[in-house]
């Protein structure tokens, strides 16, 4: 039986791909720093991870030993509230809290669980980063610790992608649309919006359609590349 690795499996995106992953007949091990209702509900192996500590990425990773990975879905991450993300008001806590969840973690969980994924016959690595982190398509500005966030957290993946390459891991940066998630606020009125369980669908679609010649890219859930 294959194994997957979800963060943010407590709610939304993360937690959809943690069902669909047991659907699909991976061993999954569903990983939150909250582990709340929805995380339990799931019918796998849960864990409390917080992925802003380096003590707890490392007590996650003691827990798997060595055990072969297959699929390592970085899914966590936090936006802080709007008006405290602007020009006028965001601050060196907003910004570190934000770059702790949404750019440090995904590195620092996949360097710790590096070895588990070498162990795999077909390793791959799933970033969910956000449209937003794309520098060629800001038209808007604003939203600066998570559009940074995400900007930076694509920068990761990049360098995962050619690091890794030769080792035989697929990075894959995943955009999932506006997702009725509660994470921004009127998601649900904006029609292009997508119940969790769509875009985890769409975006595992994508996920696994492209190989090692496609590693590093950054795909809408849609199928289409994004930009830098």
């Amino acid at each position: 039986m294959p194994t997957a690795v979800v963060t943010g499996a407590n709610s939304g995106i993360g937690h959809a791909f943690a069902q669909l992953l047991i659907q699909e007949g991976y061993e999954v091990h569903a990983a939150d720093v909250a582990v709340g209702e929805r995380l339990q509900s799931l019918q796998c192996r849960l864990h409390r991870l917080d992925v802003r500590s380096p003590e707890s990425i490392s007590g996650f990773a003691q827990q798997l030993a060595s055990k072969p990975i297959d699929i390592l879905l970085n899914v966590a991450g936090i936006m802080a509230p709007g008006e405290a993300d602007t020009l006028g008001h965001v601050t060196k806590e907003t910004l570190t809290s934000v770059f702790e969840t949404n750019t440090f973690g995904p590195l620092l969980l996949t360097q710790s669980l590096l070895e588990n994924l070498l162990a795999s016959a077909a390793p791959r690595v799933g970033i969910v980063s956000s449209r937003v982190g794309s520098i060629g398509d800001n038209s808007t500005g604003g939203s600066y610790a998570y559009r940074a966030s995400k900007a930076a957290v694509n920068s990761v993946g990049k360098s995962l992608a050619v690091d890794l390459r030769e080792k035989g891991v697929v990075v894959t940066l995943l955009h999932p649309g506006i997702t009725r998630t509660g994470m921004v606020p009127g998601a649900e009125q904006v029609a292009e919006s997508v119940e969790p369980e769509e875009a985890a669908g769409k975006l595992w679609s994508v996920f696994m359609a492209h190989g090692l010649e496609e590693t590093g890219k950054f795909w809408h859930r849609e199928g289409y590349e994004l930009p830098w």
